[in-house]
């Protein structure tokens, strides 16, 4: 592509560094990305989808800064349990009261309890991420990636974050995420989503 100078910017919306880091790894060279401002308060993600909850944050970041942002949400939707935890997958383990939101281990120490009794066959699941442009003139992109997999009976790995380490996906060799380090990102809902939405920025 031509200088920086002519590559969509972005302020990226999540606090999270592990979350901006893959992000900015899967669009370096393709977006300008833009720190989220210190002191902005944290956004409620009350919505009842994984879009919404990504127009929540996008949507306060851009009111916030004047300026395009964009935001995900990611949901691993586990067959055997219908689906869950879904739109609730940082916040799993908080909503029984076993841990606190976003503590990842116990929310992938809940997930293996709730499938303790499921065998390897039938623990199949899927990451499902959404990712969602604002601009100040009221416009928006919307982009989804999704990767298949299953849920290994124990974590294994120390890369990724969130539920990496118990996530295998069936495009891979047998590894969880968190074994796959940055291989993960050529097949990753979030890589998908990211690229999608980085197609939809340069075509507009």
């Amino acid at each position: 592509m031509g200088d920086v100078t002519d590559l969509p910017r972005l302020v990226v919306a999540s606090a999270n560094p592990h979350k901006v880091a893959e992000i900015g790894l899967v669009l370096d060279g393709l977006v300008v990305l833009e720190p989220r401002p210190i002191g902005l308060p944290d956004v409620v993600e009350d919505g009842e989808t994984l879009e919404a909850n990504a127009r929540l944050k996008a949507l306060a970041i851009c009111k916030a800064t004047g300026e395009a942002a964009v935001a995900d949400d990611t949901g691993l939707e586990v067959d055997a349990l219908g689906g869950a935890p879904g739109v609730y997958s940082a916040r799993y383990a908080a909503s029984n009261g076993s841990g606190a939101e976003g503590d990842a281990v116990a929310n992938t120490t809940r997930l293996l309890y709730e499938l303790a009794s499921i065998p390897a066959g039938r623990r199949t699941a899927r990451f499902r991420t959404v990712a969602l442009v604002c601009r100040p003139n009221g416009s928006e992109l919307v982009a989804s990636g999704t990767v298949e997999g299953y849920i290994a009976a124990a974590p294994a790995g120390d890369g990724g974050f969130g539920y990496d380490p118990v996530f295998v996906p069936v495009e891979g060799d047998g590894r969880t995420f968190a074994e796959m380090g940055e291989e993960k990102h050529a097949i990753s809902h979030r890589g998908r989503a990211f690229r999608d939405l980085a197609r939809r920025l340069i075509g507009t």
